[in-house]
């Protein structure tokens, strides 16, 4: 039951006399002082009580309503929130009220925050993934992987660098690892080893190669990409088929420069952009260059498939 001997607030104190208030009644919900489904006084009661003015324990209890501490009942009466309440008038609905009850629950039956810490990040890495974390130092082929992986599934695509990774191990939470096949060695190192890493081959280029061989007279061939090494591979691969006959124009870019690409490049016979350019560069003679070989883009969507079939399985059987 909540008394004045419960509260004990300091009118000259820097903190406010409504923070003071909130904060001691969550200590007084914590440590089980205040039970779940137990009434609190009314406003004026408790102003009353405490001698402060009327309007500071309003906002304090309004406080503790929004952080679902507490519950409205019938008559805009006031209880203390968690699990054992049926009913709640206000339905939790974010996750900060979420995790907030979560906390509070905890407490009640007598775990510490630490512990609490330690079994979530347990949990949390126990899941199967429900999105795909692309893993590449260049940040423009890691745009470029991003958006490729991203059109070919119906699955969140993000993306960090080695370094990220590794200074932040929890990007590996809910994450299905994909990185090129060159980086897999060093990766692999970073991530969980229920879900290892998943290689992306590169296309050998043979279907722009034989585009460009169809030209019937000397051309301009233009790549436009946001990524050095995308351009680097790309004038590798296609340097046979250019040869003496067809120049070639390189264009790196990025998603603010995209009109000035379009005007050194608009003469161009042949435009081959990567999947971030193409996406952006409104030009009608413009071919997607996919940098990811097909078949590593349906082991990838596959593999997301298996892990979530798994653990649809697993919940079924329970």
């Amino acid at each position: 039951m909540l008394a004045r001997s419960n509260i004990a607030i300091q009118k000259g104190s820097s903190v406010s006399v409504r923070r003071q208030l909130a904060e001691q009644i969550v200590y007084l919900i914590a440590t089980g002082q205040l039970k779940s489904g137990e009434a609190l006084p009314s406003v004026r009661e408790l102003a009353r009580r405490l001698k402060i003015h009327h309007n500071t324990v309003s906002e304090a209890y309004q406080d503790l309503v929004r952080r679902t501490w507490l519950v409205r009942r019938r008559g805009s009466r006031l209880i203390v929130g968690g699990a054992e309440v049926e009913g709640p008038a206000h339905p939790v609905c974010d996750l900060d009220a979420l995790i907030n009850q979560t906390i509070t629950l905890a407490r009640q039956h007598g775990y510490s925050l630490q512990e609490l810490r330690q079994r979530v990040s347990e949990r949390l890495m126990a899941q199967p993934p429900d999105h795909i974390l692309v893993v590449e130092e260049e940040p423009g082929l890691r745009s470029v992987l991003e958006e490729e992986i991203r059109s070919a599934s119906r699955w969140r695509v993000e993306g960090c660098s080695r370094q990220e990774l590794a200074a932040d191990p929890t990007l590996v939470i809910g994450a299905l690892i994909a990185t090129p096949q060159y980086a897999l060695a060093e990766v692999e190192r970073l991530a969980p080893k229920r879900l290892p890493a998943v290689a992306l081959t590169f296309s050998n280029a043979a279907e722009y190669l034989d585009k460009i061989r169809k030209l019937r007279e000397p051309s301009v061939v233009a790549v436009a990409s946001v990524s050095p090494a995308f351009l680097a591979t790309a004038h590798s691969l296609l340097a046979p088929a250019i040869g003496e006959r067809h120049s070639l124009i390189e264009c790196l870019t990025s998603p603010e420069d995209m009109d000035a690409a379009g005007s050194r490049i608009g003469a161009a016979d042949l435009v081959l952009c990567d999947a971030v350019a193409c996406s952006l560069m409104q030009l009608g003679k413009s071919v997607l260059y996919k940098l990811i070989n097909l078949a590593s883009l349906d082991y990838l969507t596959s593999a997301m498939e298996a892990y979530q079939a798994s653990a649809r399985g697993m919940s079924e059987s329970r």
